[in-house]
């Protein structure tokens, strides 16, 4: 479900050099259709997450698989830059409204193995999903008959087979209860980890920092060094995600916080070669996208499993719904910077300047997260140190 959902958030990645030209926008607009996204979901997932917990997984997911597919369609049809905002707008929607739902259920199905493992395997049918889309984007791209047209006629089809899926589901308690009426609320998180929380939501918001300025920034900074084979794009931007999905398992095998710091010393290394390199060299990139990938699965899904760890049952949806608007805001919000950045200086010193900062900021994220866990007291330290058998 997260995959799918996922996978066409991120097909258009390896297009927007494509969809640029044929609509003759500008840097800023172009990062602010991929930041539409982040724009969306955050909100969606601050008052939208905590319904799951009311109503029930089913009734959140299905909605998110139709707001998804109306998100394909604007692409598929668009044209003009109007239509890829507004499909970018359904996409963060859908996500927002489906992740803490999906990522609560797959905690309730392996609590009795670990809580844990449930988030690691959220995470790894999150990025995968990532990672497929913006691969596929690119060889559809350079292949593909139909490029504009075909991505999203496949994601079209993997929702229709996830909503089957999600009609096999057995039906929550939550499901067709009789409940009041309410306006959305702010998800609260408990007081006993509120530290915790906001360290991981720190490293969630940089592990997805370096991941979107890859996925928003890099296919132009390529195709502008006169790299312009949309599939090998592509594939570095798929490396990313993929060596997350590879890395995340670890963390079941080491300790959240070790996963989070030498995340975070992975991510630094990559936000330093892309800021001294920003795509000018094709290999150079591809290594810095592969130890992003790397620190991106162990820092994020290190986090994840930090706080599914401390997280109480009753509000599980709602605490990881906060969690994953850090994410989200992660995601979006530095590409921004880098388009707002682009009115006074080129895109080559514009990613350059938002990567030298995310850097700084990681060396103080760093320190944080050690402190943090000083700080916990032994009896709530084990918990967060289990390993999953």
């Amino acid at each position: 479900m997260l995959a799918a959902l996922t996978f066409g958030a991120y097909l258009p990645s390896s297009l927007y050099p494509g969809y640029q030209h044929a609509f003759r926008a500008d840097d800023l607009t172009m990062t602010l259709v991929y930041a539409v996204f982040a724009l969306v979901s955050a909100p969606a997932l601050l008052l939208l997450s905590p319904v799951s917990d009311a109503f029930g997984a089913r009734p959140a997911l299905r909605a998110g698989l139709v707001t998804a597919a109306l998100g394909s369609v604007c692409f598929m049809l668009a044209p003009g830059v109007e239509w890829l905002v507004a499909g970018r707008a359904a996409q963060g929607l859908a996500l927002g409204v489906t992740t803490g739902a999906a990522a609560a259920l797959v905690s309730e199905e392996t609590e009795g193995r670990g809580a844990r493992r449930g988030a690691v395997l959220a995470g790894i049918a999150f990025v995968a999903g990532t990672a497929l889309g913006a691969a596929a984007g690119g060889f559809f791209a350079q292949y593909a008959p139909a490029p504009y047209v075909m991505p999203f006629v496949l994601h079209l089809v993997l929702l229709a087979i996830a909503w089957y899926a999600v009609s096999a589901l057995v039906p929550t308690a939550a499901e067709g209860a009789r409940v009041p009426r309410r306006s959305p609320t702010m998800p609260r998180i408990p007081k006993g980890m509120r530290a915790l929380f906001a360290t991981a939501s720190a490293v969630g918001f940089l592990a997805w920092t370096t991941a979107g300025l890859f996925l928003a920034i890099i296919p132009a900074l390529l195709a502008r060094s006169g790299r312009h084979n949309m599939a090998v794009i592509g594939c570095i931007l798929g490396s990313v995600l993929l060596c997350s999905a590879l890395t995340q398992p670890l963390v079941g095998r080491i300790s959240a916080r070790s996963a989070q710091l030498v995340g975070l010393g992975a991510l630094l290394v990559s936000l330093s070669l892309l800021s001294l390199t920003a795509g000018r060299s094709t290999p150079l990139t591809l290594v810095a996208a592969v130890v992003a990938g790397a620190g991106h699965g162990l820092a994020y899904a290190g986090a994840a499993a930090a706080v599914d760890a401390r997280a109480p049952g009753k509000d599980r949806g709602a605490v990881t719904g906060a969690l994953y608007l850090s994410f989200y805001l992660g995601s979006g919000l530095p590409a921004v910077a880098v388009g707002l950045l682009t009115l006074p200086f080129s895109l080559t010193t514009a990613t350059s300047l938002v990567t030298s900062v995310a850097a700084v900021l990681v060396l103080l994220t760093s320190a944080a997260v050690a402190e943090v866990d000083r700080t916990v007291p032994t009896t709530k330290r084990k918990l967060v140190l289990v390993r999953v058998k």
